[in-house]
């Protein structure tokens, strides 16, 4: 899932053209007429940026979670994971609108099933985001048998949300899968049993930051 690309988002390239005409067409009616659109540019720019990362986790990765997102840690639980049925401990990402919102697979694994659901727009740093507001849901099974879903959840002034997976797609830790525009959050449900490796306020990046360990190998 991951793909040459410069420093900046395939996902951001309309807006940042966009931006840097009306900047220009501002710029050539009045120079102080352009400074706000020259500012509104530079931040769609800062936005859409998506640098490569190195991969974080231990040994062969078959036990390791990284984070799905740039963020902030914002809720460490054990909930209802109501995709699949059970008992999990949550572990939730906010993304506000200056980290970069590129989203990248958290483990090794196959995608079993993708969900999408409609929703609000409230604030994603909200609890009430997870189960209210927009967002596409991904089952993935490692490579050991552990089930974790990841949920992108759409935010107070995220409109798209992107997911590039289907059913049967097999992803590598920090493979890149999807983006959410401007503003949002991502869930990670976890085994109960998961050694959770970050605190509430943590600030973490994505597929660099080691977010759990499987504390056993359910086929072993």
């Amino acid at each position: 899932m991951n793909y040459p690309h410069p420093l900046f988002a395939r996902e951001g390239r309309p807006f940042i053209g966009i931006a840097l005409l009306v900047a220009f067409i501002a710029q050539g009616v009045s120079p102080w007429l352009g400074i706000p659109f020259w500012l509104v540019f530079f931040f769609v720019l800062q936005f859409f940026r998506d640098p490569p990362r190195p991969i974080g986790g231990l040994g062969d990765g078959s036990r390791s979670v990284v984070a799905p997102a740039d963020g902030r840690i914002v809720a460490i639980e054990e909930c209802e994971d109501s995709y699949l049925q059970r008992r999990a401990l949550k572990v939730s990402v906010f993304m506000n609108v200056f980290n970069v919102h590129s989203n990248r697979s958290p483990m090794d694994g196959e995608v079993k099933q993708v969900w999408y659901n409609p929703g609000k727009f409230v604030n994603a740093a909200l609890d009430k985001a997870s189960s209210e507001n927009e967002r596409c849901a991904m089952h993935l099974e490692g490579t050991d048998g552990q089930d974790v879903t990841c949920v992108q959840v759409a935010g107070l002034i995220a409109r798209r949300i992107l997911n590039y997976t289907q059913p049967g797609m097999k992803l590598a830790r920090g493979d890149r899968y999807g983006f959410i525009r401007f503003g949002s959050r991502v869930d990670v449900y976890l085994p109960l049993d998961a050694d959770v490796r970050v605190s509430l306020g943590d600030k973490v990046y994505a597929s660099s930051t080691l977010l759990a360990e499987f504390s056993r190998v359910p086929h072993a």
